[in-house]
């Protein structure tokens, strides 16, 4: 049989295809060569056309028969026939083939074989694919060339103990007295691997860590003989002496630091030299500052050293390199919320990065503008951001207009101040924000009383003509039908008056009723808002009962139902409407953790949260205002079950009160008549304001809904005894790490075919090592029996981080729900 070609003719004649079936056509025919070769135990040309497979399996092509070639060649007694067999081993197998456990007696063999090279190419194919069988099984010759004067083996022995520890953690022993005399030694190469050893023992063993936090002023001296040492052009690199291996120093002496005082101290003084000593003008000295900050602010150090990075992390914003901003500005972002007065200091630079025109620089600049927003710098800041704002990418401007409207909830100088702002973000941005930012907006109007007519002026000014961004038009809309009298009025002080008739009011409604940009909900707030002004306006009540007959009939079922609804009120109940359409009273501000309403976007459930506290004395509670669930409200709210029974009847206009709002009320309502009639034939008569829940057990099996980062959530169920239709969900929130977790907030948002209560939890602080637990209690009305399904939200802070997940909980029992 002639010679096969050799490796450079083949990648010659591979590199002359002009096309890919050209080439695979190249490809298989070398290959049928290459089998027959194999199949004829070709001796000569084994190592040849195993370095020919490599190369097709580094192309991509399927190479697997040459697995047992691979082994052959590592059996084999010549080292260029070893260097290929290993290097094949590497690429073609894995620890889930069993063929590579045939290997084992041959790397045992070569780890003590005589040539260290030979001993190097073992180590290396160990230390790449070995398993845990083999790792268990040459645990003892690796530890053995640990503790050999070779440096050679001994640098690729640490990292082959690497591995070993990474694959059998139980075996972390056993290198321990090997590993204490690899920082003695003056070789950089066996250095760098002995650090990378301590560095993955002291990750994995809280008692390893203990045991080396006395090496630390041995670290010491050596990241300082590296910054002291003259030039070495052995080490070398851009006139910093060997900067991998500081690099590597540094991060072990992050891990040895953090939390321990003492450590912590040994290392300030370093740290101070290496931040002021190091050469900035190149990318190699700019990752020896940025691994040098992260050990600063992650061990326990001294304010001035951490004054000392931020001001590090704010040269790096000026720096013309993208990466190295980016750097930066992800650490500040990181370390804001510990250090904010001296990330302040920085303000400036930072939001100038929201002109830059990498995205992803605009983004982390947009997220610390937000995190550096304080009372001191809001209007400033708000300047900025609302710039930004109108000038960004689309896909930024979600985020940033929910961060605006927070900030403004946070540090408003004044509520006019607020109002324009989140009426600014309306008007530019309104259809990237949040679908909570509408009635957010609402209460904020309902609960500023003197600026009722101010705020109707301008929305109404806001829309002329321009119905595109719906959630401002629904705002404009609730607002008009609200406060329509004062608009016509023309009582506005803050600036001058708009002279608007009735006609003109109801000309605008109407426009937002049949524009082709206005959505279903859009529809309803103006339908609404008409239905309203038949109390307010006096000269235009027939033309708004002929709209709202007109909307009887329409395809818009939501629509139709307002509209029907409407029309009992002005035919049969006209008595009540007066009370009915009064003036909205004044909403409590909402907080986190209580009861959940979900909102509805593009079938999506998304939860937010509803703040309920208790009524005053005296007056009745608000059950009343949940009987008949909103229903002409905006269709876009899931109600919420109330969270207690009344005590006594409920007054008709009471229990009619929210008909024609569109938030969930927690005020009580306003004393109004209370003639005593029948209730109307509404479409939830049936939630009465009776007790709803009498819970028994009903042996339904718990399920576990969460379990990530040692935080641990089960659920609990029972079914109500007055009414099938209700579960009880009892959570248990666990804690299995050594720090607790603190403040702990639990949300869940269901679809819009369920009703969820969410009461409140026993604490909000998970004790650690399980040594305790958080309850609380949810309560589902599911009254079409369909499958259950939750999203749930969780955030809490550990270990000095704010954590926030997100998750899908769709194992429910079948007991629970049907």
């Amino acid at each position: 049989m002639p010679a096969p070609i050799r490796l450079r003719e083949l990648i010659r004649t591979i590199r002359t295809a002009r096309t890919q079936a050209e080439e695979r056509e190249m490809i298989q025919k070398e290959c049928a060569a290459i089998r027959s070769s194999f199949r004829e135990e070709d001796n000569t040309y084994r190592c040849r056309n195993v370095a020919k497979l490599l190369y097709m399996h580094m192309l991509g092509y399927p190479a697997h028969f040459g697995q047992l070639e691979c082994l052959k060649l590592i059996a084999s007694q010549k080292f260029t026939d070893k260097r290929i067999g290993y290097l094949g081993a590497m690429l073609l197998l894995d620890e889930r083939q069993d063929v590579h456990l045939l290997m084992t007696n041959c790397i045992k063999n070569d780890l003590n074989h005589s040539t260290q090279y030979v001993q190097g190419l073992a180590l290396c194919t160990l230390g790449c694919m070995g398993s845990s069988e083999m790792c268990r099984d040459l645990a003892g010759e690796v530890e053995k060339l640990l503790k050999t004067s070779n440096s050679y083996l001994r640098k690729k022995a640490a990292l082959c103990a690497v591995h070993v520890i990474r694959k059998v953690p139980e075996l972390m022993e056993m290198f321990l007295p090997a590993t204490k005399n690899l920082l003695n030694e003056k070789n950089h190469g066996v250095l760098h691997t002995s650090v990378v050893l301590l560095t993955e023992m002291c990750e994995r063993s809280p008692d390893m860590l203990s045991h080396f936090r006395k090496l630390v002023p041995q670290l010491v001296r050596i990241l300082k003989n590296l910054i002291m040492s003259g030039y070495s052009p052995e080490h070398d690199v851009s006139g910093i002496s060997d900067p991998f291996l500081q690099v590597r120093i540094l991060r072990l002496l992050r891990i040895l630091g953090r939390n321990d005082d003492d450590s912590s101290e040994a290392m300030n003084d370093i740290l101070a030299q290496v931040a002021t000593n190091t050469e900035t003008s190149k990318n190699v000295g700019n990752a020896i500052l940025y691994e040098t900050v992260l050990t600063i602010m992650d061990i326990k150090s001294e304010s001035g050293l951490r004054v000392l990075a931020i001001n590090i992390l704010g040269r790096f914003l000026l720096n013309n390199d993208k990466n190295i901003r980016y750097v930066a500005l992800t650490s500040l972002l990181k370390t804001v919320q510990t250090d904010h007065n001296a990330v302040q200091r920085h303000r400036s630079t930072i939001v100038d990065c929201l002109k830059d025109l990498d995205v992803s620089i605009k983004r982390r600049a947009m997220e610390l503008s937000f995190a550096l927003v304080n009372g001191n710098n809001i209007r400033g800041m708000m300047k900025e951001l609302l710039y930004f704002l109108d000038s960004c990418e689309p896909e930024f401007k979600a985020d940033c207009a929910s961060g605006i409207f927070l900030a403004a909830e946070k540090y408003a100088p004044s509520k006019r101040w607020h109002i324009d702002t989140i009426m600014r973000v309306l008007t530019t941005a309104g259809s990237y924000v949040r679908d909570d930012a509408v009635p957010n907006l609402i209460q904020l109007i309902t609960n500023s009383m003197e600026m009722h007519a101010y705020t109707v002026q301008r929305l109404y000014k806001a829309i002329l003509g321009d119905y595109s961004q719906q959630p401002l038009v629904q705002v404009a809309s609730w607002c008009m039908g609200e406060y329509g009298d004062l608009l016509i009025s023309g009582q506005c002080e803050e600036e001058e008056p708009v002279q608007v008739t009735e006609e003109e009011v109801l000309d605008i409604l109407e426009s937002v009723l049949i524009s082709n940009m206005s959505a279903s909900v859009t529809r309803g707030y103006a339908l609404t808002a008409i239905m309203k002004l038949s109390t307010r306006f006096t000269c235009t009540v027939n033309r708004i009962k002929k709209v709202v007959s007109i909307y009887g009939s329409s395809i818009d079922v939501e629509l139709q139902q307002r509209a029907v609804e409407y029309n009992a009120l002005f035919k049969k109940y006209d008595h009540m409407r007066s009370a009915l359409l009064e003036r909205m009273p004044v909403m409590e501000k909402v907080t986190t953790n209580g009861p959940t309403e979900i909102v509805q976007t593009n079938g999506e459930t998304e939860p937010a949260v509803l703040e309920t506290k208790p009524p005053p004395s005296g007056l009745q509670p608000t059950s009343q205002a949940n009987d008949l669930l909103d229903l002409l409200g905006g269709n876009d709210i899931t109600p919420v079950i109330p969270t207690a029974p009344t005590s006594k009847p409920a007054s008709a206009g009471g229990e009619l009160l929210d008909l024609l709002g569109d938030l969930n009320l927690t005020a009580s309502p306003a004393s109004v008549p209370a003639p005593q009639i029948s209730q109307p034939p509404f479409l939830l008569d049936g939630l009465s304001s009776q007790p709803l829940f009498n819970d028994i057990a009903a042996g339904i099996p718990s399920i576990t809904a969460y379990s990530k980062n040692g935080l641990k959530i089960e659920f609990t169920f029972e079914r109500s005894n007055t009414n099938p239709s209700v579960t009880v969900i009892t959570i248990q929130a666990s804690n299995n790490t050594e720090l607790d977790m603190t403040d702990f907030v639990f949300q869940a948002a269901v679809p819009k075919t369920f009703q969820l209560q969410l009461l409140s939890p026993s604490s909000s602080i998970i004790p650690a090592f399980n040594t305790g637990n958080i309850t609380q209690v949810i309560k589902v009305l599911n009254p079409q029996k369909q499958q259950l399904r939750m999203r749930i939200k969780l955030t809490y802070n550990h270990k000095g981080s704010a954590m926030q997940d997100l998750a899908e909980v769709n194992n429910f029992p079948p007991q629970a729900w049907q």
